[in-house]
């Protein structure tokens, strides 16, 4: 990440050092008492704190950002404590509450160039109901709901088979290695999925991934990685996906078609490119409830019966995708 421009009051001198730190440290003696964080977990604890309220994924990002660019610095000066890590890239990177204020700030301006044109209001249910066709979003919602058959069986498929061969073959040596190597892969197919509803349900998800600190022990990485609970909550979204996907496109498949038909029947049969009938019922006595109705009526009213059923589709097509949007960010985005 590139350096975020900050700035940091350094006192010429200090009376007590950082805890943990060598009190003949200058830097983080003045880390300490510009009221700078000592460590690496301490900074990205005052940083959650400082953005407690943000959208889920932001803070995602925002920890993600601090923690990479703190211990690259980190691994460039091995010789230097984390309080001097610290200290000397409060004044390019930031205090805590200052990263926390310009991300907030970055983040406003971000969603403000990206987010559709507003339409203008409308006050009249009728303007509400049709204004629906005027939305981006609506289109993306409903692209969403196609395409999730063919992701959800993706997901699906890949979850089921990763899990099962992996666990399997956990008795054998190769076994663990390819379960790390299955969760791996599964984190990468939840930014996948993420940038797909952020795309097109227009739900903030998040564009790190999960940080994991290279240096650690290797067995303290395998542990969080099994601790931590958005793990198990992508794998439960990704197998959601299959019977969510397959629902998703049946219904959008049935009520386009229903709509589209009965709007293009009457249309085709004026033009002359349809000859067949129209009909209410089976024998095409045209008898309803209403009585015997003649084509003359009826053709309009399977028109407007069309134009109704299209727009309420969308309709639902934008409560479905806004409904999905907030599970996927339950389930794949690490909430506090």
């Amino acid at each position: 990440m590139n350096a975020i421009a900050g700035t940091a009051h350094y006192p010429p001198e200090a009376d007590s050092a950082p805890a943990g730190a060598p009190p003949s440290d200058p830097a983080a003696a003045a880390s300490a008492a510009a009221g700078l964080p000592s460590s690496i977990p301490e900074y990205l604890q005052r940083l959650r704190q400082a953005l407690h309220g943000a959208d889920p994924a932001l803070i995602q990002d925002a920890l993600y950002d601090a923690e990479e660019y703190l211990r690259a610095e980190m691994a460039e000066n091995p010789q230097r404590s984390e309080a001097q890590i610290i200290a000397s890239v409060a004044g390019s990177y930031g205090a805590p509450d200052e990263v926390a204020e310009i991300y907030r700030d970055t983040e406003a301006k971000v969603q403000t160039a990206l987010r559709p044109p507003r339409p203008a209001p409308r006050r009249s249910w009728l303007g509400r109901f049709f204004g629906v066709a005027l939305e981006p979003r609506t289109y993306g919602a409903l692209f969403y709901m196609l395409l999730s058959l063919a992701t959800g069986t993706f997901y699906f498929t890949w979850v089921v088979t990763g899990a099962s061969v992996s666990a399997s073959l956990l008795i054998l040596i190769v076994g663990l290695p390819l379960l790390i190597l299955f969760l791996g892969s599964v984190r990468v197919l939840a930014l996948v999925e993420g940038r797909l509803v952020e795309t097109m349900l227009g739900e903030r998800m998040p564009r790190r991934p999960l940080y994991s600190d290279r240096e650690r022990p290797w067995l303290e990485r395998i542990k969080e990685m099994f601790t931590d609970p958005r793990t198990w909550g992508t794998l439960l979204y990704l197998l959601l996906m299959l019977p969510l996907g397959t629902a998703y496109f049946s219904v959008a498949v049935t009520a386009l078609a229903l709509s589209l038909s009965l709007i293009f029947a009457p249309i085709a049969q004026w033009t002359g490119l349809f000859h067949g009938n129209i009909c209410l019922d089976y024998a095409c006595t045209n008898a309803g409830s209403w009585g015997v109705l003649p084509e003359a009526v009826l053709w309009p009213l399977c028109l407007l019966t069309g134009v109704l059923l299209l727009f309420a589709t969308l309709h639902l097509a934008r409560g479905i995708g806004y409904l999905h949007a907030q599970l996927a960010k339950a389930l794949l985005v690490r909430w506090g």
